[in-house]
């Protein structure tokens, strides 16, 4: 088997087993499209069978000088995810990644938005023109909501169930979730569906998304983080901004407002509590308060 069939199998099983999506597919191919090519350029002939430890480890040596640890992290856990499917196939035996460790990486904390910054955010979007209004409904659905980018574009009308307070949300791995929606979500969404969205010529395969491009299509992941980027920018925020941030930022409010983490585990999709984890670095002032408040010797 060689390299190229090799990762045509994993694509297939990443895609019809583990039901990921295109973009994830995407993302776990690409370190080993990075093996592949350093394995052409170094002139290494070995297949995906056969290659070993030994081979591995100068590969690694190789990108350390190009990419920073936690990057050198991925790639190595990205590889042994390809090998172990090789494994569960029986093309292989062991794995050549088992023994080798990945950098050592401190837990990155994400940056996350004021509820005042989120305010001017939304201030300053232009709502004299189409666009506004939709932007505006975006915005408050990636931090009402807490929505991965994916799970926003994806968004249908059919999804919306606004008299029961919620909405259904596909996520990774095509899981649905039913995610609860405030009223002042629901209002902007209402706002952009009967004022703007009505008005469009929308094309046959896109009827049913809620949020649309001025060619009546659906909208793109890379057009959502250049809404959110040009926002932030006018709104004179100077943080490193993504539309996750607004996701980070849906989770460290309500857990900083007393909910529950395995309620905020639920409304992100996370599969396991210690991804959901990560989100709760509350600052001092609240754990202090916490202290303050709840403990005895207080």
């Amino acid at each position: 088997m060689d390299w190229s069939g090799a990762l045509k199998y994993y694509q297939d099983y990443l895609k019809i087993e583990r039901g990921l999506s295109d973009n994830s597919i995407e993302n776990y191919s690409f370190d080993i499209k990075k093996l592949i090519k350093w394995l052409e350029t170094s002139s290494t002939k070995v297949t995906p069978l056969k290659i070993n430890r030994e081979i591995l480890q100068e590969f690694i040596y190789h990108i350390a000088k190009e990419v920073n640890p936690r990057s050198q992290s991925r790639i190595i856990s990205g590889l042994k995810g390809f090998f172990n499917y090789l494994i569960f196939e029986e093309y292989r035996a062991t794995n050549p990644l088992d023994l080798i460790e990945s950098p050592k990486i401190g837990r990155k904390l994400p940056d996350t938005l004021s509820i005042k910054e989120i305010d001017t955010i939304i201030s300053i979007i232009d709502l004299s023109k189409p666009q506004g209004e939709r932007n505006r409904a975006i915005i408050e659905v990636l931090y009402g909501c807490g929505l991965r980018v994916s799970e926003l574009i994806s968004l249908k009308i059919s999804d919306l169930f606004f008299d029961e307070g919620f909405i259904k949300v596909t996520g990774k791995g095509n899981k649905q979730r039913f995610v609860p929606i405030g009223s002042l979500t629901i209002k902007f969404i209402n706002i952009y569906r009967n004022e703007i969205r009505v008005h469009q010529v929308i094309k046959p395969s896109a009827q049913d998304t809620l949020f649309l491009n001025r060619r009546g299509n659906e909208l793109t992941r890379a057009m959502i983080f250049h809404i959110v980027k040009e926002l932030t920018e006018k709104a004179g925020i100077r943080k490193n901004i993504s539309p996750h941030t607004f996701r980070h930022s849906f989770a460290t409010h309500l857990l900083e407002n007393g909910a529950d983490l395995r309620a905020i585990q639920q409304m992100l999709g996370h599969e396991s509590i210690t991804t959901t984890e990560i989100y709760t670095h509350l600052d001092k002032s609240h754990l202090s308060q916490i202290i303050n408040n709840f403990h005895p010797r207080r």
